[in-house]
């Protein structure tokens, strides 16, 4: 069974940076797709970004692209996300997602695809 535990959020003013992190257990197999999500009350989750736990190829949302870099620790079975030049639209619960991927190492860009799920850890962004 896969679980996933989320930290690193917290309050940060505008053009700050935050990193989070997934510490995942569970991973029995080379390929699993991990993405961070994240959700304002009201909206659906969102995508963000997204890494192929084996070959470590990496996928951004538009919106973070050039901001945010995600990536893994593969010693410490942890994905993290940097954030840098934080927005107040940036704001949100984020989620880390896994899930078991296919032989290519294909990555997953909706909610709907993913099984697991972390906690989720609030960032928040002051202007």
């Amino acid at each position: 069974q896969v679980r996933l535990v989320d930290s690193g959020g917290g309050l940060v003013q505008a053009g700050g940076s935050l990193r989070l992190s997934c510490a995942a257990s569970g991973l029995i197999y080379s390929r699993y797709a991990i993405a961070w999500f994240r959700q304002v009350p009201g909206k659906e989750r969102e995508f963000v970004a997204a890494i192929s736990w084996g070959a470590g190829s990496t996928y951004y949302a538009e919106s973070v692209k050039d901001r945010f870099i995600i990536s893994r620790e593969k010693a410490k079975n942890t994905v993290y996300l940097q954030m840098n030049s934080l927005k107040p639209e940036d704001t949100a619960v984020y989620y880390c997602a896994a899930q078991l991927s296919d032989y290519s190492g294909s990555v997953y860009y909706t909610q709907a695809a993913y099984a697991y799920w972390g906690q989720g850890t609030q960032v928040t962004v002051s202007s």
